[in-house]
């Protein structure tokens, strides 16, 4: 009886959807942790959290009044991940004709999200800690 190509690829899937879920959650609190604290700046908030948000199929909209998005956001939140979603796309067509290949580069794009997850989140953590900072020394 022959296995199943994903077979082999259950640990690796268990780990890095462990490691997305959990860099997922350490965003929720530190926005938890500045509600608290009441630095949370939700113009910047919607910014930074939409693209975790569309990853699972909602849109809360980058459109803000004081927020212009620079080269880098544009960057991470849009370019990186529609390419990452486009080769998604591309490898769809080729898993048929090889799907060895096709399953590393799954496994790759796989990673990419997870490393602009991790940047948005930090980034995300990083201006909201700024931000509130400089606004209370104005």
């Amino acid at each position: 009886m022959a296995s199943s190509p994903l077979a082999d690829w259950e640990n690796f899937y268990v780990m890095t959807g462990s490691a997305i879920a959990g860099f997922t959650g350490l965003t929720f609190v530190v926005i938890a942790l500045a509600a608290d604290a009441h630095r949370v700046n939700t113009v910047g908030l919607r910014a930074f959290v939409t693209p975790t948000i569309v990853h699972f199929g909602v849109s809360i909209g980058r459109v803000a009044s004081n927020y212009v998005p620079v080269r880098e956001d544009w960057r991470w939140n849009v370019a990186l991940p529609t390419a990452a979603y486009g080769a998604l796309l591309a490898i769809a067509f080729l898993i048929w004709q090889r799907p060895e290949q096709s399953m590393y580069a799954v496994a790759a794009v796989s990673v990419l999200l997870m490393f602009i997850g991790i940047h948005n989140a930090w980034d995300f953590a990083a201006w909201n800690s700024v931000r509130k900072q400089q606004d209370e020394s104005a």
